[in-house]
């Protein structure tokens, strides 16, 4: 099959460009360093079928990180099934850039189409391109496309297989000095281009006059986050009463089915209904989460909060293309990681890594909603749960510094470089990919609903309903009327039994032994267990504690959702389990621990050892344990 290749600089439209074609669903975001890898789709042409590379972007064949070494391949015809055209996507409001690669591709015989977007934004900028002359300046068959509304495909499609099918004679002679190179792609801009306003200065450079400040922007980057997270507690809450409802009618209806069958009932009510439910609840902050970073990264903010955090990462070794790898692991630490390839230096690329799990990941959301839910809001009032919440993914942010500033004096030596960037101009997001963002995140988190935690489910549900006796009834209720009255003031005997048969269970005894190891950070064996049981993938945590608040709660507090068990879960002696400050350390426990082997083995791939993701297990884990038996103690002095 005839191949056709994707390239330009970072940030031009290529990703758009190649869903529009494909009909893929690529990430696209509106600033450089998303795309890491080929990106591979079939693009349905008039002359036929073509396999469609996307690579990353680069400002020159002189790559400079992992990421452009991957796109100087495929244009030198180094990589494995090269492509037969090139199609060098050109932002139409920064041509020169565009035409300088050009010029080095140029000699090197390849067929090349330009492929000019933005023009929609170069209008209103009020530059009017001149295509027929770019044409003839260049040599290469050049058409306008604006992805997003589908716009000049047709011509991209004629040109792409007029210069499949023909043989290309270079009109650009080589090769040039840099200094040539430059004033070669200036000359032919500007020739090809007029600019019917001149002197006034564009709308995005009037806003980034406050959005770049060193003051006010940082202000206005807090402002947004704080937004961002308060809306994602508040705006689902009506979306979470509903899926409760539905899990619980869901469980009812299944349990009645199967009365005769007590573990039956039990396995798919608690442990499949229960656990998936547990965690299904969350869904609507996932993709109200996924909502705003698509349409922050669409809009162009997010170049401008790299800008911003280039200085504050100056201090510690780091410059702003470390926030791109840094952002994308707020969504996950996988693809974040992996986008740390755009990082130039590979000790800075190795920092950049060990540092990016700590940045709270959307499977961490689950948690932070359980517990700001169940303990801080009904203590604290809705808006201190929203500050709670913009609390949470600050912290893994705010530690990343010092570990950073440690990792790069102590044991990497990293020399900081010079951060450059190309900010884009302000847009309205594409509502298109804003949907297809929230898509295929919310199919990620449910695709691991249905398999990882259904999976988790049923285990723990096995390790906690099993041994179990007919004689454990006589047996936990005996031993309930021998406790002191004060105690059975605070749990009933049907309770009581319920618990006797969990801490008797397989899982309840192994989480009796490891319970002094959380002890000091104020958490029993039920939230060890389901600590532990989470370490394969967080969001297990959030169904552990469900499978086991359920189980062990009497029978009118089956239909009780899982945050009025966590807010009704006691000690032995009848104090309280969670307490503010219980939840803000097993929050932080969260927030710092690696409980991914997906992240662990991504690491294990990105540096060929296994070295460095064994140094991240340890040192987070460590970091997480000494957090939260630091809260726990202050909580227990101030009272």
């Amino acid at each position: 099959m005839r191949r056709v290749a994707l390239v330009g600089n970072p940030n031009a439209g290529k990703t758009s460009l190649f869903n529009a074609i494909t009909g893929s669903r690529q990430r696209v975001a509106n600033y450089p360093g998303v795309t890491v890898e080929r990106a591979v789709g079939r693009w349905k042409t008039t002359g036929g079928d073509v396999e469609v590379i996307d690579v990353p972007g680069l400002y020159s064949l002189n790559a400079m990180s992992l990421d452009e070494e991957v796109a100087r391949e495929e244009i030198l015809c180094q990589a494995d099934g090269s492509a037969d055209v090139l199609v060098l996507v050109a932002d139409t409001l920064h041509l020169p850039r565009a035409l300088v690669l050009l010029n080095q591709i140029i000699p090197f015989g390849h067929p090349v189409v330009l492929a000019l977007t933005m023009g929609d934004l170069a209008e209103a900028d009020g530059l009017k391109l001149d295509l027929p002359r770019l044409r003839e300046l260049t040599g290469c068959r050049a058409v306008s496309v604006v992805p997003h509304r589908s716009e000049g495909l047709d011509d991209l499609d004629t040109a792409v297989n007029l210069a499949l099918g023909e043989a290309f004679l270079p009109v650009v002679a080589g090769p040039f000095t840099a200094p040539e190179r430059f004033a070669w792609a200036e000359a032919v801009a500007q020739e090809s281009t007029r600019q019917a306003r001149k002197g006034k200065v564009s709308a995005s450079d009037r806003i980034d006059r406050w959005i770049t400040h060193r003051v006010v922007g940082l202000l206005i980057f807090l402002a947004v986050m704080f937004v961002m997270f308060q809306s994602i507690y508040t705006l689902a809450e009506p979306l979470m009463g509903g899926i409760e409802s539905a899990f619980s009618w869901l469980g009812d209806r299944v349990g009645s089915l199967l009365e005769g069958i007590p573990w039956a009932q039990s396995l798919v009510v608690d442990g499949i209904i229960g656990g998936i439910g547990s965690v299904a609840v969350f869904l609507p902050q996932i993709l109200i989460l996924f909502f705003f970073i698509a349409a922050l990264e669409g809009s162009g903010y997010l170049a401008r909060a790299a800008f911003l955090m280039d200085r504050m990462l100056g201090w510690c070794g780091l410059n702003g293309r470390a926030f791109i790898p840094l952002l994308s692991s707020f969504a996950c630490a996988i693809p974040g990681i992996m986008a740390a390839r755009v990082m130039p230096d590979p000790r800075s690329r190795l920092a950049t890594i060990l540092v990016a799990p700590l940045m709270s990941c959307s499977a961490r959301l689950p948690v932070y909603i359980l517990l700001i839910g169940a303990i801080i809001e009904p203590q604290f009032g809705a808006f201190w749960a929203g500050v709670a919440l913009f609390g949470m993914h600050l912290v893994g942010a705010i530690v990343a510094i010092p570990v950073v500033l440690i990792l790069n004096r102590r044991v990497l030596k990293v020399r900081r470089l010079p951060f450059l960037m190309e900010l884009p101009a302000y847009q309205w997001p594409k509502w298109r990919d804003v949907v297809t963002t929230m898509v295929v995140r919310a199919q990620a988190f449910v695709q691991t609903a249905g398999t990882v935690i259904i999976a988790m489910s049923i285990v723990i549900w096995a390790l906690l309903y099993f041994p179990r006796q007919d004689s454990d009834e006589t047996r936990f209720r005996t031993e309930y009327v021998r406790l002191p009255r004060v105690v059975q003031q605070g749990v009933t005997a049907e309770n009581f039994v319920a618990e006797r048969r969990i801490e008797s269970s397989y899982l309840g005894q192994f989480g009796k032994v490891i319970e002094p190891v959380f002890a000091p950070a104020g958490f029993d064996w039920r939230i060890s267990t389901a600590i532990l049981a989470a370490f394969p993938a967080r969001e297990v945590l959030v169904s552990s504690l469900g499978i086991l608040f359920q189980l062990g709660s009497d029978a009118e507090a089956e239909s009780s959702d899982l945050r009025t068990m966590v807010t009704e879960a006691q000690w032995p002696d009848g104090r309280p389990l969670f307490t503010p400050w219980t939840a803000v350390g097993l929050m932080v426990f969260f927030a710092l621990c690696c409980q991914c082997g997906a992240t662990l083995a991504t690491i294990r791939r990105e540096t060929g050892t296994w070295k460095w993701p064994t140094f991240v297990f340890v040192y987070m884990t460590s970091l997480a344990w000494l957090a939260a038996v630091a809260i726990h103690q202050i909580g227990l002095r101030i009272g």
